[in-house]
């Protein structure tokens, strides 16, 4: 079956709801969802039930960089940078050493059990390296995993910065394989200004991002979203053109954005949610297409092995040699190294070598994708298992805490004030979003011209309303007066 104009809205139609009807099943067995997407591809692709002629990794790899983006965006947009901002250190090492030592020992691995160059096995091990952040984001919260410690945080900011180590390595190394005369340390330079320029503009964008929302009025909400998805693709694309790291620099513009205080924010992380579920089933199902089940069973039995080096040798060695000075116990470094899941990002980094031609880049390709699947079918479907065998899960109070779609604060707000606005307040004509009110306190109410209003992000302050303010106590109520640059009554 070939893909044409007539046919392409029906066939992705089709697909996109057996994705989500058999993954609305999976569940029920513990399986992860991802995996179905997967399978959906591959039943409908050439050598399956559907017969869809597919073996472009051109497109594939289109796909697969335009979903990373959303990916990557939602899960910065949704990290709390409280949370992660203790254990930002070791996220870091674990986002770039522990890439490139998973990297080394799995490609001196591969050299050693198959005929491959040393080149050839690090390109291997470099193009598996990084966690998979849509397999990571999606399975630890469709599962409900609440850690204790600082376990979960480690996990998400580690799957949603290491891509771009992993996406240097790969380049560096099918540019290395591809060309030997340029010499693999001659690419290093590359990597410094890719990550210098993706950090700069990830942040630069980040700060525009929230300016422009707070500033610029538009007709409908629903706008704000669309408005956001432009920014973030030119984030993306312009990081790229300017020679950074366009992966870095969505996730940090997202993770600035995601903790600035933003009119309709609720609604954008929602749009973005809901975004990255569609972008992972059309990575999941376009690389599923692209898969020829003839030529992975051959590799199938040496797939394993060098999977299961993986999953117990490589990523527990990088893990533990990143956290060795870190705050986190032999438990936590474990259940760390086990929930190191790879899902789509290898198989569209394995699209690197394909396009350019390298020799071995087919069985290089079938391999990641056994590789997958496997780190989905036994990583994906025990993370519960292994939390509890290592007794890291969090008591039952603290999961319904973590699992409201409300953010509260430990502290029981106490402290009820009225506070009117003077004619000369500083703070008039300003949004509340803009003013910086304490996260400590709450204006629960506003009234103006005897009317209760309730209060968003954009609601414009006006000189004479009176605000009906719900503080935890006096320091928070302080910070309030002090935020509306009034004086405290005594």
């Amino acid at each position: 079956m070939s893909i044409n104009i007539d046919n392409l809205l029906l066939t992705g139609s089709i697909l996109l709801l057996l994705s989500i009807l058999t993954g609305t099943t999976s569940s029920r067995f513990g399986i992860p969802t991802l995996i179905f997407f997967l399978f959906v591809g591959i039943l409908a692709g050439s050598e399956g039930l559907g017969g869809i002629h597919f073996e472009d990794p051109k497109i594939a790899q289109f796909v697969g960089i335009s979903a990373l983006n959303f990916i990557l965006f939602s899960g910065g947009l949704d990290t709390n940078f409280k949370s992660i901002r203790p254990i930002l250190r070791s996220g870091i090492l674990l986002s770039t050493l522990g890439v490139c030592i998973t990297a080394v020992s799995l490609g001196l691995f591969v050299h050693l059990v198959l005929d491959f160059t040393i080149a050839e096995g690090l390109l291997l091990g470099a193009i598996v390296s990084s966690t998979d952040a849509a397999a990571v984001f999606s399975i630890l919260r469709s599962k409900g995993v609440a850690l204790k410690g600082f376990n979960r945080p480690l996990l998400e900011l580690e799957s949603g910065s290491n891509d771009p180590m992993a996406y240097f390595l790969t380049i560096s190394l099918t540019t290395f394989v591809a060309h030997p005369e340029m010499g693999f340390w001659n690419l290093v330079p590359l990597f410094f200004k890719g990550i210098i320029i993706g950090t700069l503009l990830g942040y630069v964008m980040g700060k525009l991002m929230k300016l422009m929302i707070n500033t610029i009025v538009l007709n409908s909400e629903g706008l704000y979203p669309v408005l956001v998805l432009a920014l973030a693709i030119f984030t993306y694309s312009g990081t790229e053109f300017l020679g950074g790291n366009g992966f870095l620099a969505v996730y940090l513009a997202a993770v600035i954005l995601g903790n600035s205080n933003i009119i309709h924010k609720r609604t954008l992380i929602k749009f973005f949610d809901g975004q990255a579920w569609l972008m992972q089933i059309i990575l999941f199902l376009t690389l599923g297409l692209l898969v020829f089940p003839s030529q992975i069973l051959p590799v199938a039995g040496i797939g394993l092995i060098v999977a299961l080096f993986l999953i117990l040798v490589a990523r527990p060695l990088g893990v533990f040699i990143s956290l060795a000075f870190s705050g986190f116990n032999r438990r936590s470094k474990l259940f760390i190294s086990w929930v190191g899941l790879r899902g789509a990002v290898p198989i569209v980094f394995a699209t690197y070598p394909m396009i350019a031609g390298i020799e071995k880049s087919q069985m290089i390709f079938n391999i990641v994708f056994f590789i997958a699947v496997t780190s989905i079918l036994i990583q994906g479907t025990t993370i519960t298992y292994m939390a509890k065998l290592l007794h890291l899960i969090a008591p039952a109070k603290a999961k319904r805490r973590i699992g409201t779609d409300f953010e509260f604060s430990e502290k029981v707000k106490s402290r009820m004030e009225q506070v009117t606005l003077p004619a000369d307040s500083g703070v008039a004509l300003q949004k509340i979003v803009q003013i910086d009110f304490p996260k400590t306190a709450n204006i629960m109410a506003i009234k103006r011209n005897n009317v209760f209003i309730t209060p968003v992000g954009s609601t414009v302050l006006q000189p004479g309303d009176t605000l009906y303010i719900l503080a935890e106590d006096d320091d928070a109520l302080k910070a309030a007066y002090s935020t509306l640059k009034m004086p405290m009554p005594q």
